[in-house]
């Protein structure tokens, strides 16, 4: 029987090594993990600021185009009193027929 114990010390301490070399390798991989995740949302948090920089510009230079419109259809329609009576009687006359076919 002393040599059934003297046996099984051995395993158990085997055992328990390999538990803590399991341990560290397992919090090991755990910072490693970590620190990635850190290295990605700071790689997000960057590719979103410069997305919304150029989102911003985008919509700074939609505004711009929208208002250039805006001023040349109401030059226009300062200049062509008639004509613009005219095309709005007649997209009104349109709209009208579209809307009250049976």
């Amino acid at each position: 029987m002393t040599t059934a114990n003297s046996k099984s010390a051995p395993n158990s301490n085997d055992k328990e090594k390999e538990l803590e070399a399991s341990k560290a390798a397992v919090a090991e991989a755990y910072e490693k993990l970590m620190e990635a995740k850190n290295h990605f949302k700071a790689a997000a948090e960057s590719a979103g600021v410069d997305m919304k920089t150029d989102a911003t510009e985008q919509l700074k230079k939609g505004r711009d185009k929208a208002s250039d419109l805006t001023d040349q259809a109401s030059a226009y329609m300062k200049e062509n009193p008639l004509k613009t009576m005219g095309i709005a009687f007649a997209a009104g006359f349109i709209a009208s027929k579209f809307l009250t076919r049976k």
